[in-house]
């Protein structure tokens, strides 16, 4: 019988995975499955842009996969029983179990909304699509209201092109950034300081140094009892992981998860391969940390690792290096700083234009490139617009 792989999350990750493992696959013969709530395919990459009304591709996981081979499931995973190696998923014509050889566990991360009170109630995220959109309804209800204001907290990447996104598209709001450290604070001086330049020119105020404590229906409390007023809060630090895997047994860490050894195996549980912002990868120069950039790499070489294994052959070892911090400015500027691998920031560094072009081919190529990888088996070591260097030899991928 042919060998059953079962893909959990329709991503980034686990789109690429799937289309991957099916390539990979063809000759020695599998039966890849995909599972995903929707058949909708969201951009994460793009949900700032969703949050402020813009309108966006509607692409669809089936049109993706199409030519591949790929089943797609509509549905839920609620749970994955790791030693019978089932995993059971809850969809719309009821509840079903599918059974796996090997599993691609590719559910990404979220926003954290337990930690700090008052953020499930009261704060927004860009979690999923239907928040996003949630955010827009909000934004849209005060800009004809004609004034608000509106808090972003976070001043990660994330927090950063949300509140110059919003600040763009709804002058009349008053937008704040809040942060433990300075927006852009893992740049170069010169692109760092370009960056607080283009959040200034926007109008958003900048309260670095300060931690929120907690988010009240119309305020948010920081450190030391300071209430500011909002009318809106965007909450986008703090990331965990879904808790389907911890609650399987599997090994994960503190943020949820999966612990893997260098070829994205599993460390308690083999037949369990993690990618993207679901697993713990570490390298020689430290720990990934969750981007599209290391993610797509990622499901690439967990693919290889798994066809691999089918034809009798030994898993090698993934190796991958950072290449740039991109970060939109709003749709008219942007600025974009070049990494060594360890993700420091070199010397060069884009802005303007130039950067408002390579940042919108950076977003724009997974669907292109899944497209692409239908009739190819990408190669673990390709430098791709969204992806890093992956599996380049040791030195230069940064390893010791």
């Amino acid at each position: 019988m042919k060998p059953t792989i079962v893909v959990l999350g329709g991503g980034y990750t686990g789109v690429m995975s799937a289309i991957q493992l099916a390539r990979r696959t063809r000759r020695t013969g599998a039966h890849v499955i995909l599972v995903n709530p929707s058949d909708q395919f969201t951009e994460r990459l793009r949900m700032h842009q969703i949050a402020t009304g813009q309108t966006l591709t509607d692409y669809r996981i089936p049109a993706l996969l199409a030519g591949t081979g790929v089943e797609f499931v509509e549905g839920w995973a609620t749970r994955i029983d790791p030693d019978r190696r089932e995993v059971a998923v809850a969809g719309a014509d009821g509840h079903r179990s599918l059974g796996y050889d090997y599993l691609v566990y590719a559910l990404g991360s979220v926003a954290d909304t337990v930690t700090v009170p008052g953020v499930g109630a009261h704060a927004y995220t860009l979690n999923s699509r239907a928040e996003a959109e949630r955010l827009n309804a909000r934004l849209a209800e005060l800009a004809r209201a004609g004034a608000g204001t509106v808090a972003v907290v976070g001043a990660g990447l994330t927090g950063v092109e949300a509140a110059a996104e919003i600040a763009e598209r709804y002058p009349g709001l008053r937008v704040v950034l809040l942060g433990r450290d300075e927006p852009g604070s893992m740049m170069g001086a010169k692109a760092r300081r370009y960056l607080r330049g283009a959040l200034d020119r926007l109008g958003v105020q900048v309260r670095a140094g300060v931690e929120v404590s907690k988010v009240l229906p119309q305020a948010v409390e920081l450190a030391g009892g300071e209430l500011v007023p909002v009318d809106a809060c965007l909450w986008t630090t703090g990331f965990v992981a879904a808790p389907l895997a911890g609650d399987a047994g599997l090994t994960v860490d503190g943020k949820g998860r999966i612990v893997v050894d260098a070829t994205l195996a599993s460390v308690s549980h083999p037949s369990v391969y993690a990618v993207g912002d679901a697993a713990a990868i570490r390298q020689g120069w430290g720990e990934i940390h969750g981007t599209c950039q290391s993610g797509i790499p990622s499901a690439v070489h967990a693919a290889t690792s798994i066809a691999r294994k089918l034809r009798g052959k030994t898993a090698k070892p993934f190796r991958f290096g950072y290449v740039h911090q991109p970060v939109s400015l709003g749709r008219r500027d942007a600025v974009i700083q070049f990494t060594r691998p360890d993700d420091s920031p070199g010397r060069w560094y884009l802005t303007g234009r130039a950067a408002v072009a390579y940042k919108q081919a950076v977003t724009s190529s997974p669907p292109p490139i899944y497209r692409l990888s239908r009739w190819f088996a990408m190669p673990t070591w390709t430098l791709s617009r969204t992806g890093g260097r992956a599996n380049l030899p040791p030195a230069l991928a940064g390893q010791p």
